[in-house]
């Protein structure tokens, strides 16, 4: 991973900094909207069979979070080894 920072512009690394963090936060919003759906549903609803699926899809989805957050470090760090030349 870190040899293909490299080898971009420090331009594309603000891009996919920019596009990683709209990516981030859409997701996190999405998933944080869906788990607190569900948990309403499996409190509040007699039928279960629809919200424990969907509880595990958006636990799933949130494991994408670190990896993504990784990456923005990275880049972060890139950037700044770059200015710092």
């Amino acid at each position: 991973m870190s040899e293909s920072l490299k080898n971009k512009s420090s331009k594309e690394l603000e891009g996919s900094l920019k596009a990683t963090k709209v990516i981030s936060t859409a997701l996190l919003v999405v998933v944080t909207l869906l788990i607190s759906i569900t948990i309403f549903g499996l409190i509040f609803k007699d039928n279960n069979s629809t919200f424990l699926p969907l509880l595990v899809v958006g636990i799933s989805c949130s494991a994408i979070l670190p990896l993504q957050f990784a990456t923005m470090k990275k880049i972060k760090t890139e950037l700044k080894s770059r200015e710092k030349k």
